[in-house]
């Protein structure tokens, strides 16, 4: 089947759009323009001209990213960065958006976390129930030390 390639400015445009609805990393830029079809040589030239007029930024996306997941889907430290890290987001600014996560908003999320866990194994034995619910934030992405920790408590 015959592909329709994009020129240059056509590609460029529909790439403002699509990086001013929502932020974007380097990476969904890259794949969207191999969707596009538009040529690989003209490829750095875009992303060079989204960057220079502030449609692209990959340390705002990587905040807005960090927030948004933690706030929303309430993920841990560890998920977050590993996804960051999936989306070939670089470690500065990994680690710049792991230091808008306030450390007291974070340690309220784990503990309501652990206790709306532990409290819905009502009918589990008391082993059984920690060991269930240390599994449950390990697999939202939160650290090992924090989540015995806050078991222990429960």
């Amino acid at each position: 089947m015959y592909k329709k390639y994009l020129t240059k400015e056509q590609a460029l445009q529909k790439l403002k759009h699509y990086c001013a609805y929502q932020e974007r990393c380097h990476a969904e830029v890259k794949e969207k323009l191999y969707n596009l079809g538009v040529w690989k040589k003209e490829h750095d030239e875009i992303i060079a001209t989204l960057i220079e007029e502030n449609y692209l930024n990959e340390e705002r996306f990587a905040i807005a990213y960090a927030g948004g997941r933690f706030r929303i889907k309430q993920w841990g430290r560890v998920k977050i960065k590993y996804e960051l890290k999936q989306k070939q987001v670089s470690e500065y600014c990994i680690k710049k958006a792991l230091k808008q996560i306030e450390e007291e908003d974070y340690l309220k999320t784990v503990q309501k976390l652990a206790n709306q866990k532990y409290a819905s194994l009502k009918s589990e034995q008391h082993l059984i129930r920690k060991k269930k619910t240390m599994d449950y934030l390990l697999a939202k992405g939160f650290e090992m030390d924090l989540v015995k920790g806050v078991v222990e408590k429960a």
